[in-house]
């Protein structure tokens, strides 16, 4: 109990680090599986009685950077992917044709606006798409009258409601729980539902707080010179997003061939020449690895630490801790992760990017609750960090683009986020208890 008491208190302390920004996660991560190692007394090198390893140099360190293989996979091919959208012109043609639909109405720009970046979202990953389709969005909704900090809060919430479907995110999440994709996408459908309609409440309350009104004449920005995609092939382009969600989430396609499927689907759609199209590929290719990298750094970490706390040695001396905490009853489980879910910022112990993917691992390693229902209450806990944190990437470059305080954006939106994740975790406990 002492050594678990030890661990516990590591993890507080290397997460008050990265609050404080003294550590960077890509470091915190590995050095803190390090850490809770030595704790349990598990050896530098060694093999059991049966010859097989158990130092954490080869068990942890080592084998920890492949955990999250096949999900780094995936971001890097999504990552490609969404470079190719970028650099063809499909990103901004959806935009402004979704902001053409909507005409001189603020209203309805705003929920096309939603619904365009949500879409792009399913897709798109890292800083330079948010700042690609940002710097389009962003003047967009503010020409039309809503308010900077309203504009970068809406924006960052249709990009949460992306999120929720986005493939990379889904196998990344399935190596985490070790569940099949399929059961994070039949979760992920209630998140974006319930993303959705508070992305929907904030935009008229906003409104309705603003003064904006619901349908006036007001010049739509045109200032972004767009890459004008016309004809059929233009439309069939503009729905390159939906091609690796269909082979997905419908025809149960892998997730790496499935982004294979769409980039050859953009290249068929919108290159003029087959020179043109590998100059391109391959342009985009070394783009996209360059996009990803930093969400790769961070499996990494990740995988390192998800091995540390699940080996034999540290389960034994964390377990009686876990086992005195974790709750086992519904209404248990409801009241201590709802309270707990704000604990995902700042890479906290709710964060799957951060210090959650180890104590999710634990949880799970106890038995005492369905991995599924691990799951909920995690993805649930999400919400709050994907686009809440302010020391997310795309809050700081949003709240920057739009002029404002990025904490000011992230209490906006933490009555909506809290709330989405209460729901999330009641949703879990009906579905998997």
């Amino acid at each position: 109990m002492l050594q678990g008491t030890f661990i516990i208190i590591a993890f507080l302390v290397i997460a008050a680090f990265m609050m404080a920004k003294k550590l960077p996660t890509l470091l915190a991560l590995p050095f803190l599986a390090v850490v809770i190692c030595v704790i349990a007394g598990v050896p530098a090198v060694g093999v059991n009685g049966e010859g097989a390893q158990i130092g954490w140099l080869s068990t942890v360190l080592e084998a920890g950077t492949v955990r999250m293989g096949s999900a780094i996979m995936a971001v890097i091919f999504g990552a490609w992917l969404g470079q190719l959208m970028n650099k063809t012109g499909v990103t901004e043609n959806i935009i402004k044709k979704s902001a053409e639909l909507g005409g001189d109405r603020p209203l309805i720009v705003t929920l096309i606006m939603v619904t365009a970046v949500a879409l792009l979202f399913t897709t798109l990953n890292g800083l330079g798409s948010v700042i690609m389709v940002g710097t389009i969005v962003l003047p967009i909704l503010i020409s039309v009258g809503v308010p900077a900090v309203s504009a970068a809060s809406i924006f960052l919430m249709a990009f949460a409601v992306g999120l929720s479907f986005n493939i990379a995110n889904w196998t990344s999440f399935s190596s985490i729980f070790g569940l099949e994709i399929d059961k994070i996408k039949g979760f992920e459908v209630y998140m974006l539902a319930v993303t959705l309609i508070a992305t929907i409440i904030l935009i008229f309350v906003e409104f309705k707080k603003n003064g904006v009104k619901f349908a006036f004449s007001a010049p739509v920005s045109d200032q972004i010179q767009t890459k004008q995609l016309r004809g059929t092939a233009g439309g069939l382009a503009m729905i390159t997003p939906l091609v690796p969600i269909v082979l997905v989430a419908f025809l149960k396609v892998p997730v790496v061939p499935s982004f294979l499927a769409g980039i050859f689907w953009i290249l068929l759609f919108t290159s003029k020449s087959f020179s043109k199209a590998m100059n391109l590929l391959v342009k985009t290719c070394y783009d996209g690895i360059t996009d990803a990298a930093p969400a790769i750094i961070l499996m990494v970490g990740i995988g390192i630490l998800y091995l540390a706390v699940t080996h034999a040695m540290v389960k034994e001396v964390l377990n009686p801790f876990l086992l005195a905490v974790i709750p086992t009853s519904k209404i248990g489980y409801i009241i201590f992760f709802s309270i707990l879910a704000p604990l995902s910022l700042y890479r906290g112990p709710m964060n799957l990017f951060g210090l959650g993917s180890g104590i999710a691992a634990l949880v799970i390693g106890l038995g005492t609750l369905n991995p599924q229902a691990v799951m909920g209450a995690f993805l649930s806990a999400e919400r709050i960090q994907g686009c809440g944190d302010p020391t997310n990437t795309q809050n700081v470059w949003t709240a920057n683009f739009a002029e404002v305080d990025v904490n000011t954006i992230t209490k906006k939106l933490l009555p909506y986020l809290w709330t989405i994740s209460v729901i999330g975790v009641i949703i879990s406990a009906f579905i998997y208890f």
